[in-house]
């Protein structure tokens, strides 16, 4: 198993069955994220050395416009991509083994979750693993607490008010709200 053999499986969105290779490689990865997170999360370091870890724990260049408040936790790091631009507040989950893309200019509030895994609902294959990407557009605000699920895409502009859960597809310059998160207004663009 290799990182390009999983990458392509969880981002075909195919079922990951328990205890299969691609399971153990999952481990693998997770134990590599544990050791990186640790470093970022127990110490300080400037935000040059976090672009640098974000960099070995993504395995993607990240811009040095990126600012991390840590702790930042993940459960794998190889399937997130960052726009330029990006503010991520302390304590944030991410969950990215579906696949995890923020565009440019996106402000995520603390201890925000997006999770891209899901389990199977039959309960004879309970720990099989199912993926769902979620992307995110540019000028994106996440409000502190929401919880963003797997296979929701949200579009320039948008808002994710605090606590939100988003389930569903958000569309560009509306705000979301509430459990599950609804439409509550759309942004006028203004002029200044």
């Amino acid at each position: 198993m290799n990182l390009n053999i999983f990458l392509e499986h969880l981002n075909s969105g195919r079922e990951v069955i328990a205890g299969s290779e691609i399971h153990r490689y999952m481990s693998f990865l997770a134990d590599e994220a544990m050791k990186l997170t640790c470093e970022l999360n127990c110490k300080y370091n400037p935000p040059k050395r976090v672009c640098e870890l974000f960099f070995q724990l993504t395995g993607k260049q990240v811009d040095y416009s990126f600012r991390l408040f840590p702790p930042f936790y993940t459960d794998c790091g190889k399937n997130i991509t960052i726009g330029k631009n990006v503010f991520i507040n302390s304590c944030c989950h991410f969950q990215d083994q579906g696949g995890i893309v923020i565009g440019d200019n996106v402000l995520i509030g603390h201890n925000v979750v997006i999770a891209t895994l899901n389990h199977n609902q039959n309960p004879h294959k309970r720990a099989s693993i199912l993926p769902k990407p979620v992307r995110i557009g540019n000028n994106v605000w996440i409000g502190s607490n929401a919880t963003i699920l797997g296979g929701v895409q949200i579009q320039d502009g948008a808002i994710i008010a605090a606590g939100a859960v988003v389930t569903k597809d958000v569309a560009q310059n509306t705000i979301v709200a509430g459990v599950p998160a609804k439409v509550i207004k759309v942004i006028e663009n203004e002029i200044q």
